[in-house]
């Protein structure tokens, strides 16, 4: 025992410990518990929706039956998506259309979905990409040619307003951004958004939009710039025609605002003061060019993701402010 070291002793303690640890992992291996265990696969659920009721789809993805399938067979002749043999071009869609109508986070659609936080991911960045290369095939200027039956068929309208066109507006969505720019991107009810532009006509469909501009800038900029630099391709109404815009904007050719000073809505015009002329006027431009204000409603109550959008990096928030644009289109 005499000769017995105390580095040996040391030998002893870290075989110990090693072998200690390859049993913790043999049992860690042997008890390991799969993360997707459901019997419900994502391919399943996707069954389900498409041969289920139509309005448990129109829920999930905020589109029919028959848009989904022409939004499946477009990606698939056009060679866009192609099926693996985990995922069908279907599923593909669906899962990145359920994220957007919901603003479901990358963990969550994992889950639902049974698909690793990887693949979402990366179809979350391959849809998107195609589907705002798809901007100028379903988001076009309008006919100037055409008289919208909206005015056509209204007697408050027609022919006051028969060279309109559409109405234009910003809207604020919420967006994350890094520390150094919030300043820019903080509008001024406090939270840091992006400056969408938009162009409408009477029938609820986008003509034209701008989106990534700095929740700070105001409006009348963001037009001024869209219509001054030919590459924002801004739809230009010809001579004779033009579209609405609100009291923030400049009235010039080609945009028509209220009268400054007058009243717009129907209980201000029952008030004795004021010119009534002017105040008929401005009362029934603001009803034709709230078309573009319940437009707005509608696809902020669409898609959910505008009330919190992931962090994901500002140029992939600006393509999703765009996605959800065309989808509302269909």
């Amino acid at each position: 025992m005499s000769g017995y070291d105390s580095s040996d002793e040391d030998d002893d303690v870290v075989l110990l410990v090693c072998v200690m640890d390859s049993v913790i992992r043999k049992i860690r291996r042997q008890s390991r518990i799969p993360k997707h265990v459901s019997s419900f696969s994502g391919h399943e659920k996707m069954c389900e929706l498409i041969t289920g009721h139509e309005g448990l789809l129109l829920e999930h993805i905020r589109m029919n039956r028959d848009c989904f399938h022409r939004l499946v067979t477009l990606f698939t002749v056009q060679n866009r998506l192609q099926e693996t043999h985990t995922l069908t071009v279907q599923e593909q869609l669906m899962m990145f259309l359920t994220m957007v109508a919901h603003g479901d986070s990358n963990r969550r659609t994992s889950y639902e979905w049974k698909h690793s936080g990887e693949t979402v991911s990366r179809y979350m960045d391959t849809i998107s990409s195609h589907l705002v290369q798809l901007a100028s095939r379903f988001i076009v200027p309008p006919d100037f040619n055409d008289v919208s039956t909206v005015i056509a068929e209204n007697r408050r309208f027609y022919p006051y307003f028969q060279g309109c066109v559409g109405a234009i507006d910003g809207t604020h969505i919420p967006c994350v951004v890094d520390a150094d720019v919030a300043a820019a991107y903080r509008n001024r009810k406090g939270f840091t958004s992006q400056n969408v532009m938009a162009v409408v006509d009477f029938e609820m469909k986008f003509t034209y939009l701008v989106a990534g501009w700095e929740g700070s800038c105001h409006d009348a900029r963001v037009l001024n710039v869209a219509t001054s630099n030919p590459a924002f391709m801004f739809p230009h109404a010809p001579e004779g025609k033009y579209y609405l815009v609100d009291a923030g904007y400049k009235n010039k050719p080609g945009f028509l605002a209220p009268f400054w000073g007058q009243n717009y809505h129907l209980h201000d015009r029952r008030r004795e003061d004021g010119d009534r002329r002017k105040e008929m006027f401005n009362y029934r431009h603001a009803s034709l060019r709230n078309v573009i204000e319940r437009t707005f409603g509608v696809w902020k109550s669409r898609f959910r993701i505008l009330r919190g959008i992931p962090r994901y990096p500002l140029e992939k928030q600006r393509n999703i402010d765009n996605i959800r644009f065309l989808l509302q289109l269909h």
